[in-house]
Order: C-alpha cells, then sequence, then structure tokens
C-alpha cells in the first residue's frame, strides 16, 4: 500500500507506474475521486462533531446553573445528532471504499527498472559459471530420474492429478540434503530458521500484495483460509500490527515450508519432468529493515548473494536477470531472477527471485518499528528465494549426468547423503 499523500502529490507518477506494470490506470483515478469525498465527508463529520460539542456544553451550563435544559438546545442536539450519524455513516462508506481501492493501487518499480511488457524487457545483468560440456546428448531430468527410478508421475497422477509428482529413493534424501544445506547457510548469516505455516489468511495474502492480484492462483480450504505458494506469506506477515525497536532490525528470518500454486494460464506449459507442479518445498529469506531504499538496496544484494553462494557451491551455472516493469508484481519495487542452467533442455530456467518492496507491505500489515529518533516509521521489507525443489533438485540432477546414465552428487552435499553418485 502506497503513502496516501504520496498517491496524492504524484498520481502522475502513480498512474504511469500502474500502466507500466500491465494494470489498469482508472484505478488511480478512481481513488482520487472517492479520496476527495473522503475528505470532505470528514470535514462534515468534524462540523457536527463540533456543533454536538458546543450545544452539549450550552446545556451543560443551564443545568449547572439551576435552571433546566431549554427546549430547543435538546431538540437541536437531536437534529445535530442525526446529522451527525448521517454524515459518520457516508464517511465510513467512503473509507471502506478508499481503502479497497488503495490495495489495488501497485507499488512504484525503482527508478532503474527497465520498462517493458513481459519477460522479453528483461535484461541479463550477468552470467556466472562455465556451461558444462558433455561428449554426450544431454537427458532431461524427466528422462534421468525415470531411468534412475528416482521420480513417478504416472502413479501419482492418478492420486493427486495433473502436475503431481513423487520424488523415490535417492531423490528423496537429495531434495533433503539439498534444502538442509539452504537453510545451513542462512542461519550462518544469522537467519533465524523458521517453519512457516502454509495454511495462512486472506489478510496475511492482502497484506503481502499476493491478493488482489494473484487471487486466481491460490488453492482455498472449505474454512477459507489460503495455501500460500510461498513461506514469505507468513513470514511478512510474522510481526503484523507490531511495533519493533530499532535494535531489532535488520530482522531476518530463514522460512521453510510446503508450497501451493495452481499455476493458473500454464496449460500445455512444462508438462514433463518436474519444472512446473502443484506443490513443492521452499527454503526463502525474508528481511524487515530500516525505512531507508539505500539500505534496503543493500540488503537486496546480499540476499541475492546468499542464493548465488549457494549455486556456486553446487557448481550450478546461472545467470542473473534484472526484470521490468511488465514482468515484476504488484508490489515489487525491484527484482531480480536468478536462472540457472539446465543442459539436459539447453536453456536458462528460473529458480530463483529477489524482490524488496519498501513500505508497501509493512503499510498493509501496519509493521512499524521506534527509530531512533524517537518517531514511528514503517519497517522496509525483502524477500528472495534461497532454494526450491524439485526445479533445483532437477537442475542438479541434468548438470551432473553422465554419458553412462548414473548422476553425481555435488561435493557439498555428499556428507548430507552418505553417497557420492546416483546409479542402477
Amino acid at each position: 500500500m502506497l503513502d496516501p499523500q504520496f498517491i496524492r502529490e504524484h498520481s502522475d507518477i502513480v498512474s504511469q507506474a500502474t500502466a507500466d506494470k500491465q494494470l489498469d490506470p482508472k484505478v488511480v483515478d478512481d481513488w482520487i475521486t472517492v479520496d476527495q469525498s473522503h475528505l470532505i465527508a470528514l470535514q462534515e463529520v468534524e462540523k457536527w462533531r463540533h456543533e454536538s460539542n458546543v450545544n452539549a456544553e450550552a446545556i451543560k451550563k443551564a443545568v449547572a446553573a439551576g435552571g433546566k435544559p431549554d427546549p430547543e438546545l435538546v431538540a437541536k442536539g437531536k437534529q445535530i445528532k442525526q446529522k451527525l450519524k448521517k454524515a459518520e455513516e457516508t464517511f465510513h462508506e467512503l473509507d471502506d471504499e478508499l481503502i479497497e481501492l488503495s490495495l489495488q493501487i501497485p507499488n512504484v518499480p525503482a527508478a532503474d527498472v527497465p520498462v517493458g511488457p513481459d519477460e522479453s524487457g528483461n535484461q541479463v545483468v550477468r552470467q556466472e559459471g562455465a556451461l558444462p560440456h558433455f561428449d554426450f546428448q544431454p537427458l532431461t531430468h524427466g528422462e534421468l530420474m525415470a531411468k534412475l527410478d528416482l521420480l513417478d508421475t504416472k502413479r501419482a497422477v492418478k492420486i493427486g492429478g495433473f502436475r503431481t509428482y513423487m520424488l523415490k529413493n535417492e531423490a528423496v534424501l537429495l531434495e533433503q540434503a539439498l534444502l538442509n544445506y539452504a537453510l545451513s547457510l542462512l542461519v550462518a548469516e544469522g537467519f533465524t530458521p523458521m517453519s512457516a505455516p502454509s495454511l495462512v489468511k486472506k489478510e496475511a495474502m492482502m497484506g503481502t500484495g499476493y491478493f488482489p492480484w494473484g487471487n486466481q492462483d491460490h488453492y482455498r480450504t472449505q474454512d477459507e483460509q489460503i495455501l500460500a505458494g510461498t513461506a514469505e506469506v507468513a513470514l511478512t506477515s510474522y510481526r503484523q500490527d507490531e511495533i519493533l525497536s530499532e535494535k531489532e532490525l535488520p530482522y531476518k528470518m530463514a522460512g521453510i515450508s510446503p508450497c501451493f500454486r495452481r499455476e493458473v494460464g500454464t496449460y500445455g506449459k512444462d508438462t514433463q519432468g518436474v519444472i512446473r507442479v502443484h506443490q513443492f518445498n521452499k527454503i526463502e529469506q525474508v528481511v524487515y529493515t530500516v525505512a531507508d531504499e539505500e539500505v534496503t538496496r543493500e540488503w537486496h544484494q546480499k540476499m541475492l548473494g546468499y542464493s548465488e553462494k549457494l549455486l556456486q557451491n553446487l557448481g550450478i551455472p546461472y545467470q542473473v536477470l534484472l526484470m521490468c516493469t511488465g514482468d515484476i508484481g504488484a508490489g515489487q519495487r525491484k527484482k531480480y531472477d536468478i536462472e540457472s542452467w539446465f543442459p539436459g533442455q539447453n536453456k536458462y530456467r528460473e529458480t530463483h527471485s529477489a524482490s524488496y518492496f519498501n513500505d508497501f507491505q509493512a503499510r498493509r500489515l501496519n509493521i512499524r518499528y521506534k527509530a531512533a529518533d524517537g518517531k514511528l516509521k514503517y519497517v522496509y521489507t525483502l524477500n528472495n528465494t534461497m532454494a526450491a525443489s524439485p526445479r533445483l533438485l532437477a537442475c542438479i540432477i541434468e548438470n551432473y549426468q553422465r554419458a553412462d546414465g548414473s548422476v553425481g552428487v555435488p561435493e557439498v552435499l555428499q556428507p548430507l547423503v552418505g553417497f557420492k553418485e546416483i546409479r542402477r
């Protein structure tokens, strides 16, 4: 949620940002209209409250002097109360409408975010790691895992439906090792490890900015809880309606959770293997920091670096992309994606996303801190994927395949699984 005063003073910037994010800027015009009516309604409420107080004081003085209240003053008081009630009803209706519109206005992208309509406008910042050379035709992870009895999608689909899978044998151990190793890297950097709930309330989805825009891409329970697609939702909401001290910042959390996504609009895409699935496991980084964009941008780079360190330690080549306005979320101010190399598919594919929001999420969730100068300020929030499996697991398997059909295990994961290769 943006600062209302910022929208009033910079409506042209907010409208352009909304259009650049491929959303309808009419919402900004509607907000301005309702906001003006809201301010007038507030003045009307304050006027009748003042009139009510003046009239009540006159009645009080008459009674204190030993007299009886003037019937005209009593009648006037009743009229004022009726007018005040009507004014308050109008004000509350406009207040609800203004809040609803405020939740539909996206964040303004940072100045260095490229303007573009979709993924075609993303920019490659750099590429890291040498691409592996094979003296044979590399297979996709789906083919490799089927041959090594590491994956069963046919039976899983019978049980859970399309985009469902079952990992088997060494793949299960390797996935757990990957997640544990990723989590250990964050713990070493001072992050608090947390097991995050996947079932969350609508307020948490609205607060983090996944709703209203991503409303169709999430599963719901019969109790109107939502299955979150990332631990970011729970971790960012963790201190909702609280006031932290500046000494607590940066507040660093590392969440592990199962994640769920409906994958709406992806019919026919990535139907083989485990690239695009409805359920997966993820380690997520979330940080609250002070209300300073330069400090936030420094943390953005640090968090990106933690994910890069993981990939470098795993020996996975990757590229970093700066996402354009049309390919970042409504709430994000700036976003990097990391795309890791999949030799079986001969392409880079997204495995990580790193974003910062300034106070956009904190305003929606009412998370503040008491600054050193005594002022209350909203925290600035960031998040980044540390490891998401089975996609990153699939990447490892494709990069570590061998001509004889076996798959090696990254050296850093070998002590955690107890084997150096997978073969049949």
